[in-house]
């Protein structure tokens, strides 16, 4: 999310390992780890199908990273994400993919926005509140930041450690839980017999579970934009990734298990709808009525955050499209005395709203962005097959290239198509409207350009 920033750092400020490695981290840990265990574990049929989808979504994310890092490192570009597309493929698929890219940062924005949403909405209403109501409180802090960042007033770096302080501190106290037997849920949880159900319904509940952790796991796959941006590239990309998969896989099993032993299965798996989010259950639990509430506030303002720097980055991805002539120009449209891009910006933020008023829970949201994402990392990761064919001069020169190739960047691609594919099963809505929107964006490039050439090295 933070790479159109990274993106302007000039070639004397180089990201050495470990700036790289704490970029991976920062790009991964948002808030999703917040809300998607719930969403996992109510998918899954068992416990064990449960860590089975954070566990494979790791290793999965493990071979995802080693794919990038090879991917990195023989085509080491700024901007990568848009220009590898092009050159393996073609501008149209570069073109088409960067769009639903957008269209899935969006998506996500409103899926944060809305987790904001349900930790502070049982702080305002006494009540239940509906999908709606949280839909629009999620909708209300977007239309807040929008005005804010139209009026030229940016997120200080300040404000943005002190985001990510929130959710380091918050990470670390549910892993201190686990410290603490007495908060354990000690009731009984029902198990279910696997061999009472088919195999297509326990590979459906581990598909469905494995959709909630690919949320949760993304954004590693960005450190492909940074190419000339780090030093080293070759020696650091596939370093910096793996480390940071690597701690990543590690915090986000710890906190699943302090979520599975403090609250339990059953309550993680059949939540009160009208209780607060799940970090702040374990918060109250360690803490009392005042832990809860102090959590709940800290996540909505660590939210609120969140959805301003997006406001404020992915706009400025528009314009660099604009400026290479992919998107039109108005998207360059300046306020020059305010350094505000109004056409982006207002484009950006029109889209979260129409996400959240057409897919008001975050589930739906999620089922959304990750078929979206699903399309695009699996043809992202794909370029690797072509990526090795065309540079085949770089082998022997010291550039990374990844063991138990080509099977590492097959189970990727095949993962993802498999979450895609479950995605287009249990909510086909949202399958159909992803792949018209990218088969359109194709349509658009065509009808609007030039057929381009590949970029050439």
């Amino acid at each position: 999310m933070f790479f159109s920033y990274l993106q302007t750092m000039s070639s004397k400020n180089r990201l050495g390992l470990f700036s790289l490695t704490m970029i991976v981290i920062g790009l991964v840990i948002g808030m999703g780890i917040f809300r998607t265990s719930k969403d996992a574990a109510g998918a899954a049929l068992t416990p064990s199908i449960f860590f089975a989808a954070w566990i494979v979504g790791g290793l999965v994310a493990f071979c995802g990273a080693l794919t990038y890092a090879e991917i990195g490192s023989r085509y080491p570009v700024t901007g990568g994400y848009y220009k590898i597309f092009s050159y393996a493929y073609h501008p149209s698929i570069a073109f088409a993919i960067n769009c639903i890219i957008l269209i899935s940062n969006a998506a996500s924005l409103s899926g944060v926005a809305l987790i904001g949403s349900e930790y502070i909405a049982p702080l305002i209403f006494k009540s239940e509140t509906t999908s709606t109501i949280k839909a629009f409180i999620a909708m209300s802090a977007i239309i807040i930041f929008y005005g804010v960042n139209l009026m030229g007033l940016r997120m200080s770096s300040r404000t943005q450690n002190v985001l990510m302080l929130i959710k380091i501190s918050m990470v670390v106290i549910l892993i201190a839980s686990l410290f603490f037997p007495s908060l354990y849920n000690t009731a009984p949880y029902v198990v279910m017999d696997l061999k009472t159900q088919n195999f297509g319904a326990i590979l459906l509940s581990f598909g469905v579970a494995l959709k909630a952790t690919s949320f949760t796991y993304g954004g590693y796959q960005q450190t492909i934009n940074f190419g000339e941006e780090i030093e080293n590239p070759r020696q650091n990309i596939p370093k910096g990734i793996f480390i940071g998969i690597l701690v990543i896989v590690s915090l986000y099993l710890f906190v699943s298990f302090a979520y599975f032993k403090v609250i339990g299965f059953n309550e993680l798996k059949h939540p009160d709808p009208n209780s607060p989010g799940i970090a702040a259950i374990i918060a109250e639990k360690m803490f009392g009525p005042a832990g809860r509430y102090a959590s709940s506030i800290l996540l909505f303002i660590a939210v609120l955050a969140y959805v301003n720097v997006l406001l404020l980055s992915n706009p400025r991805v528009m314009y660099a499209m604009s400026e290479d002539g992919i998107l039109p120009p108005s998207f360059k449209k300046k306020e020059e005395k305010k350094d505000v891009l109004t056409v982006s910006l207002t484009v950006f933020a029109a889209m979260c709203i129409v996400v959240l008023f057409f897919a008001d829970t975050f589930d739906k949201i999620l089922s959304f962005t990750i078929f979206l994402d699903s399309i695009g990392m699996a043809t992202s990761a794909a370029t690797i097959f072509v990526l090795r064919k065309r540079t085949r001069h770089l082998d022997g020169t010291g550039i990374y290239s990844m063991k138990l190739y080509p099977l590492m960047p097959v189970i990727f691609v095949l993962t993802y198509l498999f979450v895609g594919t479950v995605i287009a099963i249990t909510f086909p809505k949202y399958a159909i409207i992803g792949l018209s929107v990218f088969v359109a964006f194709l349509i658009i490039y065509f009808l609007v350009y030039k057929k381009k050439k590949p970029v050439q090295t």
